[in-house]
């Protein structure tokens, strides 16, 4: 007797085939976009990443949603003294790149539970021409900020959420590419207020009415479609060996 595949089978190897046949994208470079996981253990607890692309609809137009938790299980897997095994903040990223011209564009909403304040942004980054080992991608954008029971100017309470003001920010994605499995990101970015109370105008960021923050990143390629990578990040206020650390297992879909 002949044997027939059935109709759920012939689907599956022809996914895999399709999933076997797609080029893995270029993992270290900021404008990609693809479908991915990732797991981190930070000086927090560990976070979880997850990005699924889509179809934009549009030709040369690259699209993904980015959702991460952070934080998670403070107590038991973080190392800093105030970390608590709730969750520490949540972050969803929509990311666009057009592929014909390295322009991309993001929309990034976080918020910190702990601290019950959050941001919704909206940035540009631009990928420049190689030069040697290096890309550099500079980046622009404006937000507003968002808070539950902010502190008025008078010292009083606001009762519930509002936006007690509005950011810019300016900064870079820089890459150095030591080979094809490692490579070094450097990330400055200069925040500042533009608008709002006076007392968030100037104690926004770490009280103060500026900010330039870094974030630093060395990288491993394991594989086509896994890397493991080590952030840490710092700024003016906070020193290296006091800011936040993570090393983080990305795999591409």
């Amino acid at each position: 007797m002949k044997k027939v595949l059935s109709p759920f089978l012939i689907f599956l190897l022809l996914s895999l085939q399709s999933l076997a046949d797609e080029k893995m994208k270029d993992m270290s470079d900021p404008l990609a976009v693809y479908t991915q996981a990732g797991i981190g253990i930070t000086n927090k607890g560990f976070n979880l990443k997850f990005g699924q692309a889509y179809d934009s609809g549009q030709a040369n137009i690259a699209k993904q949603n980015i959702f991460e938790i952070k934080g998670i299980g403070g107590d038991i897997f973080g190392w800093d003294d105030d970390a608590s095994n709730a969750i520490d903040s949540i972050r969803l990223r929509n990311f666009s790149v057009d592929l014909s011209s390295g322009r991309g564009t993001q929309l990034d909403i976080s918020y910190n539970l702990h601290a019950e304040v959050g941001s919704i942004s909206y940035s540009l980054l631009q990928a420049l021409p190689k030069i040697g080992n290096i890309n550099i991608y500079p980046l622009t954008g404006i937000g507003l900020s968002i808070a539950n029971n902010a502190i008025e100017d008078d010292g009083s309470i606001d009762s519930g959420y509002s936006i007690p003001g509005t950011f810019a920010v300016i900064g870079m994605y820089g890459k150095y590419t030591i080979n094809d499995k490692i490579w070094i990101n450097y990330n400055p970015i200069w925040s500042t207020t533009l608008s709002g109370s006076d007392n968030y105008k100037n104690h926004a960021f770490i009280n103060k009415s500026h900010l330039l923050s870094h974030e630093f990143a060395l990288s491993y390629q394991i594989n086509k479609r896994s890397n493991i990578r080590y952030f840490a990040n710092w700024n003016k206020k906070v020193d290296f060996k006091d800011g936040d650390h993570r090393i983080e297992y990305n795999y591409q879909f």
